[in-house]
């Protein structure tokens, strides 16, 4: 009998007091947040609650396993299971607890603080902590539980003694890898780009959705996804239409022919930004800023708060510009000329024309000592 209730009583009590606990603290939490609203830092440790039970659960059972006298044969087997276990459990709930006071300290200052940039930064520094801790907890862990077990304690013993070698041999190895966890790192506290500013790489314009300790993802305009190593933004220029303030100032060149109305253009230019919601009323203007032989190129400036808008602006004033200049002022779309050249101011259709030599024009007399001119039909 006493075989039996051991383990009964050894194993169910671990349970039972693994969950009696883990409501006790679930509930002084619940009513910690309840009493705290403001503060969500009691709401997200809520979500540590399994990590929590597990740990204890394995602790409990692992210090009192012994006693169980269940499986006696594979004493050792299960006692090195509980131990990683538990090793692994401990680090979900460090992870966990990292998360909630990080994530919380984020809330924080985003409520404190108007500035989009400024928030901007401080989630992407926020991000890539919890990464660095996540990867620093998980790599301890597995090093703890490698370590439980005696084959790999001594060959540790034998490794540390050729550290130096392994370093060198490692470090030009991971060469490319270790440049992007520093480019990483040095993205995340040199404010060089942040999580939602818009760039512009290698000619795609888009917005950054992702960063890591190795790489960074933009999202397109057409919603593509660029993903690139962290290091080309330490490495190579690029656009960061976010940086500072978000206000922007937008072109839109358009080619007229010479006979254009610019002074109607530029009232036209007002009339359509009036209308137009997404332009902030800054600035504006229109002036030729170039010639050709067949047109001449006009410039419209238009400002606007941020990137989204002053796509908006740009493509409201080119699309209701030109349909205004079809339809009011046709002769000022570029055209082909074929027609013949102007002459110039008092001179005739024939003015570019040779007139025929006086001399030439005047009939030929042959003196009497000149001898006769050859030709056809003469001797």
């Amino acid at each position: 009998m006493e075989n039996v209730l051991r383990p009964v009583i050894v194993v169910g009590g671990s349970v039972v007091l693994t969950l009696l606990v883990g409501w006790s603290v679930d509930r002084l939490l619940r009513r910690a947040a309840d009493r705290n609203g403001e503060n969500s830092l009691w709401a997200l440790l809520r979500r540590g609650r399994v990590p929590f039970q597990l740990v204890l659960f394995a602790a409990l059972l692992r210090g009192s396993y012994d006693q169980a006298k269940l499986l006696v044969d594979h004493r050792i087997g299960i006692g090195r299971t509980l131990t990683l276990t538990l090793i692994g459990a401990a680090a979900w709930l460090v992870v966990s607890i990292a998360t909630a006071v990080v994530e919380t300290s984020y809330s924080r200052y985003a409520s404190a603080h108007r500035d989009p940039a400024r928030i901007r930064r401080v989630r992407t520094q926020v991000t890539l902590i919890q990464r660095v801790v996540t990867a620093v907890v998980g790599v301890v862990a597995a090093a703890a539980m490698l370590l439980t077990f005696p084959a790999m304690r001594a060959a540790g013993a034998s490794l540390l003694a050729s550290a130096g070698i392994l370093g060198i041999v490692a470090g030009v190895a991971a060469q490319s890898t270790l440049a992007n966890l520093f480019a990483g790192l040095q993205i995340a506290f040199g404010d060089m780009v942040r999580l939602g500013d818009t760039v512009v790489v290698d000619g795609e314009w888009g917005t950054v959705e992702e960063i890591t300790l190795t790489f960074l993802t933009v999202r397109t305009w057409d919603e593509r996804r660029i993903t690139m190593p962290v290091s080309y933004f330490t490495s190579k220029p690029f656009e960061n239409w976010s940086r500072g303030t978000p206000q922007m100032t937008g072109i839109v060149f358009l080619h007229v022919d010479h006979s254009a109305p610019v002074e109607a253009m530029r009232g036209k230019l007002r009339d359509i930004l009036r209308e137009c919601p997404a332009w902030d009323g800054r600035d504006y203007g229109l002036a030729v800023t170039d010639s050709t032989p067949n047109t001449m190129q006009v410039r419209a400036l238009v400002t606007a708060k941020d990137a989204d808008d002053i796509w908006t602006v740009r493509v409201t004033v080119r699309e209701q510009m030109i349909r205004w200049l079809a339809e009011q002022h046709p002769y000022a779309l570029p055209r082909v000329n074929t027609a013949e050249a102007v002459p110039l101011p008092g001179q005739g259709p024939r003015a570019g024309r040779a007139e025929p030599d006086a001399a030439a024009a005047r009939p030929h007399v042959r003196h009497a000592h000149e001898p006769p001119r050859t030709g056809p039909g003469r001797g």
